[in-house]
This record gives structure tokens, C-alpha cells and sequence, in this order.
């Protein structure tokens, strides 16, 4: 087969120069191809994946246990372009319902804050949903820290508790919010148009539901890193959590490195799913009632769902693609999860792989856990400890929102080791392991495994979300070749700080927050909000 570009060229027969020449010619293009060949392998191993060659040939677990390259990133959410703060003055009062788990409602925050900049309005603290999801009824302020969370945000959105009354013809009186259900995936024109005509006609509006209701993918950077300012920096849970979250990785961290897994083997994710077949008829029924009474029909065959990675792992298959992987049965590992649907017989064959198994309840007994376990604050520790493990993998990260959340938030937090197998690639492995094919299967593992991302900077593609991936929008460069991707100066506070100061005469006070959204000791800052202890890095990037 000729090779596009390089043409064969023939001698003239009997001609003794010719041939000579010919000879010449092959000899340059051997020598071409040689270099050639020599600098896409050179070339290959500078930029390929995150821990070395573009496609390696082993996988290294010891190597796993630290954060992934960076190529020179940094997490910065700060303004890089000129950013007014609040306006005195405002088009009214916006209120939200968060509905759904923990993790799909802090979307929902981060999108209301943004729905109230791009409507200059000022936002009402978000309500959480108490009744769809956990039957919880901590609201914000049981979970978040309030105070904190105003703070953070001064320079970019006017925060209220609730909507204040005003006085009208001598009489108080209490505005009414006008209620709307926005459309799902909103674009930010319906805020600007029918969200805002409507506010400046009442006053206020109220949106709910309030899950998914602004479009993911936006075009304008500095409000991309306004979301990412709301979820790694002003939603930080309140201090008992912190404390108890502290006090388990603490305890986890005492004996060695540990990995955390969210195990999504649950009852609601299996009935989404359609994966009946491996289950017991009165198992099967009871999963099939769940998807009948909270999801839209839809044809679903358990062959077909398989094959294609559908399927949430079991408990057995997540140990067996760790094992593969090289992790043996001293790795320490940290079970964020709900009720196993199933019970002890899915469990059992990850536990003898995989003795050292914990949760938030067998490292801390203490009182408050033990009776919130299934809430908001079951959740959020959980969150906290995954956020700060050594290695998370999820099982099941397509509808998962707190698993996509923890990528996303790890990604920011110094490129962290995250294991994500890919359910599709692996499916036909396992299928063939079933059907008694063992022969060469954790070799077959490894080669799905060895072509994932382990936790590095890597682009976004659909169906990836912004709340997963946010580079490169909120990520910095020192010396960047794109301009747009260079750090902000050290000195951004000081200047939001003089832009806040001509729109509010009295001075307010500087704020920890912002020095670490600037590039000067960057992972210092985000493990200070994460946990309020300067001095407790355990590793730099």
C-alpha cells in the first residue's frame, strides 16, 4: 500500500545511473520515515495520559495512591475580566426550591446564584426539598454554613434569608413571590426575558422546581467560574460535619492510604437501570414496582442493557477490576453507599477480595451519625470523606450526582486519583467470565482500564457535565500559550475589594476566600475551606 505523500520512483531500466539514484531516494525515504516514526514516539510520551506514556503498557497502584499531573494547572475560580460587584439597587427577589439528594440540589445552588447575577437580582437563601428525596428537613442552614456562604459570594450576588417586608402608604407589607416552573436546561435569554419581566412586575418569583433549570453549557467563562466559586468555595458544610468528617479520615488516614468507593448498588439506580435478570422473581418485583411508580415506561432488555454497560457494577465485579488493577486485600476502602439491594449474598464476594471495609458508621458510633445515617448528614460525610481519600471510584457515574459531583470536586482539588471504570468496555469481559472464558481476563481488564482517566485535566465531552469536568474554565496556567488560561494576579481581592468599597461606603473586611482563589498558595486555601485547619496538608501537588 503506497503511503500518501511519498511517491515511488522508478529508475530507467538497463540505466546504471538511475539505479543508483533510486537507490538514493529509498535510502532518504527510509531515513524520513525513521525520524518520523522517532518523534511521534518522543512526542507521544511528553503529552500522553496523566501518569506517563499515552498508552502504557501496566498499570502502577502504587503510583495511584498520589494525584494525577497536572501539566501545569492550577484550580482559580477567581474573575479574570473586569467584574462589577452587586449594584446597590436590584430587580427584586429570587427563590428557589432544590429539589432532589444532597449533591443535585448543590447544583441547583450553584445555578440559582448564577440565575440571580445574570437577573442583577437579589437571592433569597435556597430552599431544600424535604420531601422528595432524603424526608429531611435540615434546610440550609442545617447542612451549609450560612454566614459563610453570604461571604464568599459579596462580590458577586446581593444574599437575604428570607424576603424582607416593605412599607407601602404607611402599611408593611409582604411581597408575594410570583411562582414559575422554569424549563429545564434554560437557557440564560429565558432569565433575561420571561424570568426577569416577571420579576419586575411582582417583585419577586419563586422557581420550582428548581433541578436542572439553567442550561450546563454556557459560553461566557466568568460565569462558569461563578459556579465553580459557589461549589468548592462558598458551599462548605457546617463545622459539626467537618468535625465528624475530619475525625473519620483522621482515623481511616491513622493506618495507611485509603481508597473510598460510592458503591451504587441500590434499589433506585437498579430500577433507572432496567438490570432485573440477576436478581430473585420477588427481588425483580419489587424493582420493577419502584421503576413502574418513578420512572417513564420505556422497554428495557437486561441482555441488551449489559452489553452496552448499562448496568450499575455488583459488588463482586468492582473487586475483581480492582484487583486486576493490582490492589490487593490489605487496601484500607471507605463505602459511601446506601441500602445494598440484594443483601449480604452481592456482598460477600467483594468482602473476601477485600476484607478491609468500612463505612461512616463502623469508624464513628457516635450519636449524631447513628441517627441521621440515611439524611442530608449521612450524605454529606460521606461526600466529605470521598472528597478527601486518596483514590474515589464510582461505580456508577452516569445519573449519579454525587459521584459526578466528587469527580468534579476532586478534579479542583489538586487533579486527586479518581478510578472510573468503563462499564461499556468491561461489559463483554465480564459477560465472557460468566459464560466460563477466564483465560487472559485481568489482562483484559487492564487494557479497558489503562485507556481511562485517572484524575488529570482532560477535555470535556458530552455527555460529561460542567459539576464533573470544569477545566479548562476554572483553571489557570502561570505561563500559559492561550492567554486566556492565565492565572489572575495576586492582588485580585485587593481590587474586588475597591470596586466593593464604591458601590457600599463603609469598608468591609478582606476575606480569606479570595487570597486562595487567586494563584499564590492555591491547594493551601482549598484544603482551608474544605476543612478550616490551615496547617493539615498531608501532601502537595
Amino acid at each position: 500500500m503506497r503511503r500518501p505523500g511519498l511517491h515511488r520512483q522508478h529508475g530507467k531500466p538497463g540505466g546504471g545511473g538511475g539505479g543508483a539514484k533510486g537507490i538514493y531516494v529509498k535510502l532518504a525515504i527510509s531515513v524520513v520515515v525513521l525520524l518520523i516514526c522517532t518523534f511521534s514516539l518522543f512526542f507521544s510520551d511528553t503529552i500522553g495520559g496523566n501518569r506517563g506514556s499515552l498508552e502504557p503498557s501496566e498499570i502502577n497502584a502504587e503510583e495511584l495512591w498520589e494525584s494525577a499531573k497536572s501539566g501545569g494547572w492550577r484550580p482559580s475560580s477567581a474573575p479574570r475580566s473586569d467584574w462589577p460587584p452587586p449594584p446597590k439597587e436590584t430587580n427584586g427577589y429570587l427563590r428557589v426550591r432544590c429539589n432532589g439528594g444532597l449533591n443535585q440540589q448543590r447544583s441547583a445552588i450553584c445555578n440559582a446564584v448564577l440565575a440571580a447575577r445574570i437577573m442583577n437580582a437579589t437571592l433569597v437563601l435556597p430552599e431544600l426539598d424535604a420531601n422528595s428525596f432524603w424526608h429531611d428537613d435540615s434546610g440550609f442552614q442545617g447542612i451549609y454554613d450560612v454566614e459563610h456562604f453570604v461571604q464568599t459570594l459579596k462580590y458577586d450576588v446581593r444574599i437575604v434569608e428570607s424576603i424582607p417586608e416593605i412599607r407601602k402608604n404607611g402599611k408593611t407589607k409582604k411581597i408575594k413571590a410570583h411562582q414559575i416552573r422554569p424549563p429545564r436546561d434554560a437557557p440564560i435569554s429565558w432569565y433575561t426575558t420571561v424570568a426577569l419581566k416577571k420579576m419586575q412586575e411582582h417583585g419577586a418569583i419563586y422557581l420550582t422546581p428548581f433541578s436542572h433549570r439553567l442550561a450546563e453549557e454556557i459560553d461566557n467563562s466568568e460565569y462558569q467560574r461563578l459556579r465553580c466559586r459557589v461549589n468548592y468555595h462558598a458551599l462548605r458544610f457546617k463545622p459539626n460535619i467537618m468535625k465528624l468528617s475530619e475525625s473519620i479520615v483522621d482515623k481511616l488516614r491513622a493506618q495507611g492510604h485509603f481508597m473510598s468507593i460510592h458503591l451504587r448498588f441500590e434499589m433506585d439506580m437498579l430500577a433507572f437501570a432496567g438490570c432485573f435478570d440477576i436478581f430473585s422473581p420477588e427481588e425483580q418485583s419489587i424493582l420493577k414496582k419502584y421503576r413502574k411508580e418513578n420512572f417513564a415506561e420505556k422497554r428495557l432488555v437486561y441482555k441488551e442493557r449489559r452489553a452496552i454497560g448499562k448496568c450499575p457494577l455488583t459488588p463482586e465485579e468492582v473487586g475483581l477490576v480492582l484487583r486486576a488493577m493490582g490492589f490487593d486485600n490489605s487496601t484500607r476502602i471507605y463505602l459511601a453507599a446506601g441500602e445494598l439491594f440484594g443483601g449480604e449474598r452481592f456482598m460477600k464476594p467483594f468482602r473476601d477480595l477485600f476484607p478491609r471495609l468500612e463505612n461512616h458508621s463502623s469508624v464513628d458510633s457516635s450519636e449524631e451519625l447513628a441517627t441521621n445515617t440515611r439524611g442530608l448528614l449521612g450524605s454529606a460525610v460521606d461526600y466529605m470523606v470521598c472528597l478527601l481519600s486518596d483514590i474515589f471510584m464510582p461505580t456508577y457515574d452516569g445519573p449519579s450526582n454525587f459521584a459526578n459531583n466528587l469527580l468534579g470536586h476532586r478534579l479542583y482539588y489538586g487533579f486527586r486519583t479518581t478510578v472510573r471504570p468503563d462499564r461499556k468496555g468491561l461489559a463483554p469481559i465480564f459477560i465472557d467470565r460468566e459464560n466460563g472464558r477466564t483465560a487472559g481476563f485481568e489482562q483484559a481488564v487492564r487494557r479497558v482500564m489503562l485507556k481511562t482517566n485517572f484524575g488529570g485535566p482532560h477535555k470535556r465531552v458530552p455527555p460529561e457535565s460542567f459539576y464533573t469536568n470544569s477545566w479548562p474554565e476554572c483553571f489557570c496556567q502561570v505561563s500559559p500559550k492561550n492567554p486566556a488560561d492565565k492565572c489572575p494576579p495576586d492582588n485580585i481581592m485587593e481590587t474586588l475589594d475597591r470596586q466593593l468599597e464604591n458601590e457600599k461606603p463603609e469598608k468591609r473586611r478582606s476575606d480569606l476566600v479570595w487570597t486562595l482563589l487567586s494563584c499564590g498558595g492555591y491547594l493551601v486555601a482549598v484544603w482551608t475551606i474544605l476543612t478550616g485547619h490551615r496547617n493539615k496538608l498531608d501532601r502537595s501537588t
